[in-house]
């Protein structure tokens, strides 16, 4: 008899530390909820808890894994910042919603909390080679993490996600600026009649 999803997502604990200065939790339980929900369960069977803390280092550490691989911790950053340095080999800001360049709103550190940091966190907890002495050896590291995390993303943004929170989905048009109305251009022929 197989596990349910809702079974075993009860046995992920999660844990909240009180943020310091102006530092906040982007995301929490019930958005890591739903991203676990997407996926299937042989890809986070080994996780037991998800940590929200305030060990960033100056927003240097955006998450991370324990040396057990089977807790992931996402740190609490400031309410305003910019990713660009974070972003992987290929990616760009208008993938989470944002324009370089700029502070990025809320939604997109969100939707890079959870589909870029999250998804790379839980890429460590893959086993790569079951048959590794060296325990470190047996996990996915860094390169491997990443694209974990770019190939689950895509394929999370590929199809529509109903859910009423639009950080599920891919950026939309409008957020991205393409469905605002543009702006009229005035020209000196056109004042030249004020």
């Amino acid at each position: 008899m197989g596990e349910s999803l809702e079974s075993r997502l009860s046995q992920v604990k999660f844990s909240v530390s009180p943020a310091g200065a102006d530092r906040i939790h982007h995301v929490n339980q019930e958005d890591v909820r739903v991203v676990l929900g997407r996926l299937p369960l042989e890809l986070w069977r080994r996780l037991r808890a998800i940590h929200f803390n305030d060990q960033s280092r100056g927003a240097r550490v955006l998450g991370y894994v324990n040396y057990g691989r089977r807790e992931i911790a996402l740190c609490a950053l400031p309410p305003r910042i910019s990713f660009f340095s974070a972003l992987g080999r290929g990616e760009r800001p208008g993938q989470f919603g944002a324009q370089r360049g700029h502070q990025w709103p809320s939604l997109a550190i969100r939707r890079f909390m959870l589909y870029d940091v999250f998804l790379h966190e839980l890429g460590h907890l893959q086993l790569v080679n079951e048959n590794s002495r060296s325990e470190r050896l047996r996990f996915a590291h860094e390169k491997l993490a990443q694209a974990f995390a770019v190939q689950w993303r895509k394929r999370l943004w590929s199809m529509p996600f109903s859910h009423p929170d639009p950080v599920h989905n891919r950026p939309s048009p409008e957020e991205l600026g393409f469905g605002k109305t543009p702006m009229p251009v005035f020209t000196l022929s056109a004042m030249s009649g004020l």
